[in-house]
């Protein structure tokens, strides 16, 4: 449909393991980056970086003007990353994901023009 697509792609090794994914929504075009994810073996290798670039790549051949992303207030590290690769807060969400002892923790919204 015009107003509602999901795009996911998986990083995986040669025998099949998973290395990484990601999930974009595609909306009248925006592209909200759901879930961006590298196994903790894998990390700090520049795997994430290179799930970004393929998923502001799905998104950008489907035409969309904007890349969106929630992150954690408390992951300072995943912002760092985005801000670095020209995301920038738009805003917060106040309770926005669950946290432990049933408590509630905020996300900061950011945007990057594609």
């Amino acid at each position: 449909s015009l107003y509602s697509n999901y795009q996911a792609q998986t990083l995986r090794t040669a025998g099949g393991e998973l290395l990484g994914y990601f999930l974009v929504m595609l909306a009248v075009e925006e592209a909200h980056l759901l879930n961006i994810s590298v196994a903790a073996r894998y990390q700090h290798q520049g795997l994430g970086r290179l799930l970004l670039d393929q998923a502001t790549a799905t998104a950008r051949q489907h035409h969309m003007q904007t890349m969106l992303r929630e992150v954690r207030e408390s992951n300072g590290h995943a912002a760092k990353v985005y801000r670095q690769y020209g995301f920038v807060e738009i805003g917060r969400r106040k309770n926005y994901y669950p946290a432990a002892n049933q408590s509630r923790e905020g996300a900061i919204v950011m945007n990057m023009p594609l």
